[in-house]
């Protein structure tokens, strides 16, 4: 059957941004199934979510809401999953923060309701096509997906699981500088950039749903849905060129870097130190080690290596490190690379070597890191201070 659409301003607008997230979407499904990446894998899932949320709306423009077959290809295909859309973007963060993560049975609860309204689709179809063969259910001519009940609920769905995302990373960030000494090399700003995104998406709904007092009609929603296929072309794509650096994690893993996982499944040590005589002990050991054997020019340094050198566990280096010198490990770690570039500086090594060759053997692994680090540290860029100490 030969299906019309009509190729006006506002579909063939969105027919671009449609054909983008399939592609997108085939493009990072490959790379997972390729690498075995299971954050891509979700991605993918995502952005092929994002390309049937403007599906409706796209068709609609094209008049398929006019003709009886194309008409009820629309209302009885839920193509707006707004509910399974907010779970995808939970998970995604999850998997990309820890490539060992899997989704628990008990993770399979955030299905239920993007389940429920599956469920309740082809209720409809049932009674609708199948039983009445006439319209019951959708008597007054209105697409189920485009209710105004359901896209209510989507926007609390997504803010909610927004809300887990923010909260995950945000404890994944802390936990990354009390573990290693290259949390900046391990952030992930992608990350959090998507987050935003996906959280200007949702304002921009609330906004319409506020101010705009006729939001439910099919017509005056258009600039929304232009506005958030920009932003799902913007995931699609940095999305996909940030891919590359999940490789990263594997040699991260590779090293036993338990960052990850500890996220999910933190266990607690009863046995740290406990009081101020017992922290000055450990201040003590923990400085004679870094002094004699200058170990934070390993650049892959962690919290468990240091403890391995001291003989004991982690939870009390850990708590020596944020009680006694008042630092997260890898500021602790940093301070003294810092001091070790300082002293090659006051040496005048600078005039032999590069500037960033001085911070590499002293441990920094990018040059972003140590500048960053640097200023932090002393409040000049390492050029500045250079400059300054050369005048006196």
């Amino acid at each position: 059957m030969n299906f019309p659409f009509s190729f006006g301003q506002k579909s063939s607008l969105l027919l671009i941004f449609f054909f983008n997230g399939f592609l997108f979407s085939f493009l990072l499904l490959r790379k997972g199934m390729l690498f075995n990446n299971k954050a891509s894998k979700w991605l993918s899932f995502l952005l092929f979510l994002c390309a049937l949320y403007i599906t409706p709306y796209m068709l609609g423009y094209a008049n398929w809401y006019t003709h009886k077959v194309t008409r009820e290809i629309l209302f009885f295909v839920p193509f707006m999953q707004v509910l399974l859309i907010g779970p995808v973007i939970y998970f995604y963060t999850k998997s990309s923060l820890n490539i060992s993560f899997k989704v628990s049975k008990k993770e399979f609860l955030h299905f239920i309701p993007a389940l429920l309204y599956l469920i309740y689709s082809v209720i409809i179809f049932i009674i609708d096509k199948v039983i009445l063969d006439e319209f019951y259910f959708y008597a007054d001519g209105r697409d189920k997906d485009l209710a105004n009940w359901y896209q209510i609920m989507g926007v609390i769905s997504m803010s909610f699981y927004l809300i887990l995302s923010l909260q995950h990373y945000s404890k994944y960030k802390n936990l990354v500088f009390q573990k290693v000494s290259f949390a900046n090399s391990i952030l992930f700003d992608w990350i959090q950039n998507f987050l935003i995104a996906f959280l200007a998406i949702i304002i921009l709904r609330v906004l319409l749903f506020l101010l705009n007092p006729e939001w439910g009609e099919f017509g005056s929603q258009f600039w929304y849905y232009i506005v958030f296929s920009f932003v799902v072309l913007y995931i699609a794509i940095n999305g996909y060129a940030n891919a590359v650096k999940m490789s990263f994690l594997n040699d991260v893993n590779s090293e036993n870097i338990n960052v990850f996982s500890e996220l999910d499944n933190e266990k607690e040590i009863a046995n740290q130190a406990s009081n101020e005589k017992e922290i000055e002990v450990w201040k003590h050991k923990i400085i004679q080690l870094i002094q004699e054997h200058k170990i934070y020019e390993n650049p892959k340094l962690t919290l468990a290596n240091l403890a391995n050198e001291l003989e004991t566990n982690s939870k009390i280096v850990s708590n020596v490190i944020n009680t006694g010198f008042n630092m997260n490990f890898n500021d602790f770690i940093n301070h003294y690379r810092i001091e070790a570039v300082k002293e090659k500086l006051s040496e005048g090594k600078h005039k032999t070597t590069t500037l960033l060759g001085i911070a590499f053997d002293a441990g920094f692994n990018s040059k972003a890191t140590f500048n960053r680090a640097f200023k932090k540290s002393t409040g000049l860029s390492p050029k500045d201070y250079l400059q300054k100490i050369s005048k006196n």
